[in-house]
C-alpha cells in the first residue's frame, strides 16, 4: 500500500522550518480481538516517548494519531510540534503489538520539561572581523576580555549554564560562517563540545567597531572631541551533539569614545569598563545573557555516554548540572536520517529502557537500567537525556 498523506493542524509551538528525527517503539496490549485500537495506542505510545524527550508538546498526541490510523501505513506532514510522521514497522506476538515510529519533532518554546538543570556551554573566543577598526585605542584584546565577562555574567545572573571559557586560540568559526560552509561548521562544533564536555558551544562575531565622522560636541570648541564609536556584536549558538545552529541574534549599540583616538586603552581596565563605551558593551552582554538562558531553558539537558557496563553505564553530568540520586534519564542512540533528497539530518534512536541515578559526582553520573536490561544496543557517546 503507497503511503498516504494527511494534514493535519494543531498550535504552533516553533517558529523553525526544521525539527529533528525521532525513533522509538511503542507496545500495547490486544483487547477483545482489537488490533486497531490496540495499534492507536501503541503508536501513541511511541509518539509520546519522543515528544518528552525532543521536549515538545503532547497534548496533540491523540489528536495526531487519531487522525492517522485511517490507513494501514502512516505518512503525515502538519504544522506544529510534529513536522512528520513515520510508521516503520509493526508487528504481532500473542496478545501484544509493537511499532516503530520515526518522526521529525519541533521542540517547544518556553514551556519545557529540562528547566531545572543546568547546561554546559563552551564560550569560544570572539573574532573581531575587521580589525583595522580596532586601531583607534588598540582595541584588539577585546576579543578576550568579552567574552570573558559574558561568562561572568552568565554565571552570576544565568539560572540554566554552567560554561567553559575557550580563550587561548581562536577558532575557524568566522572563515566558515562567511563561506556557509555548514558542514565544516557542524564538524568544528562537534570536535569542540567533544574535547571539552559541553553540551553546546556559543561563537560570537565583533561586526562593528567604527568611530563616527562627527563629533558628539563640535559646538563646545573649549572642550575635547568626541566621537561616537558602534558596537555591534553577532551572536551563534551551535548544539554539540549534532552541530546545529539553535540561536543566532545580532545586537547593534555605540556610545561616545571618551579617550583619545592616539592612546592605546586597556580594555581589562575598571576605566575602560566604568567608561560611556565600556558601560554599552555591558548592557549589550546583559541582554544576550538574558536572551541565553531565555533560549537554553527549553533545550534538553542531554550527557554523552562515556562508558557501558552489562546493565549500567557512566555519562558526562553532575552535581554542576544539577543531577541527583534518583533521577530517571532515557537513552538515545545516534542515527542520522537520510530524506529522499540525499540530505543527512541528525536522528536518534529513543532505546525502550530507561536508567535512574545511583550515584553521582561533580562533573558526571552512574546509573542503571530500571529493569536490568542489559545495555547491548548502548554505545559510547550516546545521550543519557532528562525531559
Amino acid at each position: 500500500m503507497r503511503l498516504s498523506l494527511l494534514c493535519l493542524c494543531f498550535a504552533i509551538y516553533s517558529t523553525s522550518s526544521v525539527g529533528q528525527w525521532y525513533e522509538s517503539q511503542g507496545v500495547a496490549t490486544i483487547k477483545d480481538g482489537d488490533n486497531k485500537a490496540a495499534k492507536t495506542q501503541a503508536v501513541q505510545n511511541a509518539l509520546k516517548k519522543a515528544l518528552l524527550v525532543a521536549g515538545a508538546s503532547v497534548s496533540s498526541v491523540r489528536q495526531v494519531v487519531n487522525g492517522l490510523l485511517t490507513q494501514d501505513e502512516i505518512s503525515i506532514r502538519a504544522s506544529g510540534s510534529v513536522n512528520s510522521l513515520e510508521l516503520i514497522s509493526e508487528s504481532y506476538s500473542d496478545d501484544l503489538v509493537t511499532v516503530t515510529i520515526r518522526a521529525d519533532i519541533f521542540s517547544q518554546e518556553k514551556k519545557c520539561f529540562a528547566a531545572d538543570y543546568r547546561k554546559s556551554m563552551l564560550i569560544t573566543r570572539s573574532n573581531i572581523l575587521h580589525r583595522e577598526q580596532a586601531n583607534v585605542g588598540s582595541l584588539y584584546a577585546l576579543d578576550k576580555a568579552l567574552v570573558k565577562h559574558l561568562a561572568n555574567k552568565i554565571q552570576q545572573q544565568g539560572i540554566y549554564l554552567d560554561t567553559n571559557l575557550a580563550l587561548h586560540t581562536k577558532t575557524e568559526f568566522s572563515r566558515l560562517n562567511q563561506t556557509l560552509n555548514t558542514q565544516s561548521l557542524k564538524n568544528l562544533t562537534m570536535s569542540l563540545a567533544n574535547m571539552t564536555n559541553s553540551q553546546y558551544v556559543l561563537f560570537s562575531e565583533i561586526q562593528d567597531l567604527s568611530m563616527a565622522n562627527d563629533e558628539n560636541n563640535d559646538w563646545q570648541f573649549w572642550q575635547k572631541k568626541i566621537y561616537q564609536r558602534q558596537f555591534n556584536i553577532a551572536l551563534y549558538i551551535h548544539d554539540g551533539t549534532t552541530g546545529e545552529r539553535i540561536l543566532d541574534k545580532y545586537y547593534q549599540s555605540s556610545a561616545p569614545w571618551q579617550f583619545d583616538k592616539r592612546k592605546q586603552v586597556d580594555v581589562t581596565s575598571h576605566n575602560f569598563w566604568q567608561s560611556e563605551y565600556g558601560q554599552q558593551i555591558s548592557l549589550t552582554l546583559d541582554n544576550m545573557v538574558s536572551d541565553i538562558d531565555e533560549n537554553m531553558m527549553c533545550q534538553p539537558t542531554q550527557g554523552r555516554i562515556v562508558q557501558v557496563t552489562g546493565n549500567s553505564l557512566i555519562f558526562n553530568l553532575g552535581k554542576r548540572h544539577g543531577v541527583k540520586i534518583g533521577d530517571e534519564f532515557s537513552l538515545l542512540h545516534l542515527d542520522s536520517f537520510i530524506s529522499d533528497d540525499k540530505r543527512t539530518y541528525p536522528g536518534f534512536n529513543i532505546s525502550p529502557y530507561k536508567v535512574i541515578v545511583n550515584s553521582v559526582s561533580q562533573d558526571s553520573a552512574h546509573a542503571t537500567t530500571t529493569e536490568q536490561h542489559i545495555l547491548d544496543n548502548i554505545q559510547i557517546n550516546d545521550l543519557a537525556v532528562r525531559y
